[in-house]
């Protein structure tokens, strides 16, 4: 599914293509719940680096989050005008990237279920809803497999 996002203020816009486009996971750990906002957690999915494409790249700037004293190697991308975050990238894993869902221009598929994790690291005043799995740390599926096992990939 080609994917479309932008920017609160219009500056950046970017396209990527997407087999996993569900949102189905809202992470709620301090880097997602204090970059990205919204109700305490951020909601990622993933799409196809080489397919990416920029417009407004000027506009943008990245965040590297420490990990253990020193900058982690993922990359958050956000616009510096507006400070709305747009995806993320990670040299580790260079195949894909991270949008965020709430980035997106495109009316994404509603999920047929949805995951809660990172919940030890969930801010106190957050009511996480009974509904779906619920995960402490990161669940061992992952996006891909979790569209995979139910039959959502898009290929």
């Amino acid at each position: 599914m080609r994917l479309e996002g932008s920017c609160h203020c219009g500056a950046a816009r970017f396209s990527v293509i997407s087999p996993t486009p569900y949102p189905y996971m809202h992470c709620y750990c301090t880097i997602c719940r204090k970059t990205a906002g919204g109700g305490g957690y951020a909601i990622n999915i993933m799409g196809e680096a080489a397919s990416l494409k920029i417009e407004g790249a000027e506009h943008l700037s990245v965040y590297r989050v420490r990990e253990e004293g020193e900058p982690s190697p993922m990359r958050r991308h956000f616009c510096k005008h507006c400070g709305s975050a747009l995806y993320v990238s990670d040299p580790r894993w260079p195949d894909w990237i991270w949008p965020f869902a709430s980035a997106m221009d495109t009316p994404l598929p509603a999920p047929p279920e949805r995951a809660h994790i990172m919940l030890d690291f969930k801010a106190p005043w957050v009511a996480v809803p009974a509904d779906g799995e619920h995960f402490e740390g990161y669940p061992a599926l992952s996006i891909e497999d979790w569209h995979k096992s139910r039959g959502l990939r898009e290929d």
